[in-house]
């Protein structure tokens, strides 16, 4: 009796194990058989599947992770892509402070913003100069850049050839010749530049004068002082310049970008950069030919007025250059605008809320507003704060490419049929985003050493780019490897 009972409780415990076991691997059957069918329930389309943590990987069925011990996730086609761009939660938004802005249409001129600096007037500069050869006796004017006024001294200049003359004039007046004999005296005197008053001065004091004072034949500084006292000067040699203050040149620096934007006749708003207060207007005169290397800027120059005196030559100025006619523009905040050196780039807000990098040509910046050449409409809605922040969740999730300049590849999968040094060749599926069908074709290799273990006969799935020698590979997985 104790046997039967001990039988049938072994025969319990065994049938209890093999229903346990034969329901945990329906079970697990199951779980694993409704994973597509979940995917193909819900009428959305499977990209790929890859692991959340590599997510630059990709399988093109569902199982487990090569990487970590878990499952491959689905990527669905309406979850973005680099095509359709990335949806963010609006509480996300609102947390990274993200804001939008509206290209739109504006009517400005051509005008931009520049710098310059005054100088002095080089047109209206005066010289003082010596006719004779003489020394100087007296110097009044001893410094550079010293101020100066109409009809003031600026040196005494000892003139000894000038002593016969004066003389040889006296005897002939005083031993009784006649006026012809006088005046051919007096000619003489001229020829030799003695000054007319040195003259009459000798006709009513009967004394020669061998000294001569050079004035400043207007208001101004002395920007150029050439000689010392007790220099010898001939005729002809300049001993000071006289530059007047008013009226000054402006010269603005114009960038290079706007070089052909710059004409004559364009006005100009011109600030103090000490004093923002400090208004000071004028059309341009002329461009300077030529570009500064160091600065790769181009020069225009107006004149303006000073009368004042409230300008020195070599103050900044802050300069705003405007055009004369106005034209409609497409403008969008310069802070929407991501200039990566190659490219400017924006983030559009499409119509069904996603975010999407678009690259723009950009045109003049007009004030804080940035013209929009190319690659934008009218009406459409740009993110105007947060786009770095947009790129690094973007990032995260796979879906966005980097702002920066990145070479584009394409993928496939396809049958490797040979196998050379420089290249291999595949029996490869449709390229949609190249429009090409399936086809046999070579992709070169990057090295001989490169993508050592494929062979001949292997399905494969593989990247490429464009090269300056054709198609380059940049990836070869096996499938099975994938799998």
């Amino acid at each position: 009796m104790n046997n039967k009972h001990i039988t049938r409780a072994v025969l319990a415990v065994f049938a209890a194990a093999a229903l346990l076991a034969a329901g945990y691997v329906a079970g697990t059957h199951r779980a694993k058989a409704d994973e597509p069918a979940s995917a193909a329930a819900s009428g959305r389309k499977v990209l790929y599947w890859h692991d959340p943590m590599s997510p630059n990987q990709h399988f093109d069925k569902p199982g487990k992770s090569p990487f970590m011990d878990m499952q491959l996730e689905p990527v669905f086609a309406d979850e973005g892509n680099a095509s359709t761009g990335i949806r963010i939660d609006s509480t996300l938004q609102q947390n990274l402070g993200i804001r939008y802005a509206t290209a739109r249409r504006v009517n400005v001129a051509t005008s931009f913003d520049a710098v310059g600096t005054t100088q002095f007037d080089e047109s209206l500069a005066d010289v003082v100069q010596s006719r004779v050869t003489g020394y100087i006796d007296r110097l009044y004017a001893n410094a550079p850049m010293q101020r100066i006024k109409k009809g003031a001294p600026v040196a005494s200049l000892f003139v000894p050839d000038w002593l016969a003359p004066q003389e040889e004039y006296l005897a002939l007046k005083r031993s009784g010749m006649d006026d012809a004999m006088l005046a051919a005296s007096r000619a003489r005197m001229r020829a030799l530049s003695i000054p007319e008053g040195v003259v009459s001065a000798l006709d009513r004091t009967g004394e020669a004068q061998t000294h001569v004072t050079l004035t400043a034949p207007s208001n101004g500084v002395v920007s150029e002082l050439n000689v010392r006292d007790g220099a010898m000067v001939a005729p002809g040699q300049t001993l000071a310049k006289i530059a007047g203050l008013n009226p000054l040149w402006l010269v603005v620096e114009v960038p290079e970008a706007m070089a052909l934007q710059v004409k004559p006749g364009m006005s100009v708003d011109a600030v103090f950069a000490g004093d923002s207060t400090q208004h000071f207007t004028g059309h341009i005169r002329e461009v300077l030919p030529g570009i500064t290397t160091g600065s790769r800027t181009l020069q225009a120059r107006l004149s303006i007025d000073n009368k004042d005196l409230k300008l020195t030559p070599g103050m900044l100025m802050r300069a705003h250059i405007g055009g004369a006619t106005s034209a409609s523009r497409l403008v969008v905040p310069s802070e929407a605008v991501i200039t990566t050196g190659k490219r400017s780039v924006v983030i559009v807000k499409q119509s069904d809320g996603r975010l999407q990098p678009v690259a723009i040509t950009t045109g003049i910046d007009t004030g804080g507003d940035t013209e929009v050449l190319s690659g934008l409409n009218d009406g459409e809605e740009v993110v105007a704060s947060g786009q770095f922040l947009i790129d690094s969740e973007a990032s995260l999730k796979s879906v966005l490419p980097r702002l920066a300049p990145a070479v584009q590849t394409y993928e496939t999968t396809g049958k490797v049929d040979a196998v050379s040094a420089h290249d291999i060749t595949f029996s490869h599926q449709p390229v949609a985003a190249l429009g090409w069908g399936a086809m046999t074709m070579s992709f070169g290799k990057p090295s001989a050493t490169a993508f050592a273990d494929v062979k001949p006969g292997e399905t494969v799935h593989f990247a490429f780019k464009q090269s300056d020698d054709g198609y380059e590979l940049t990836k070869v997985d096996r499938m099975e490897a994938a799998k």
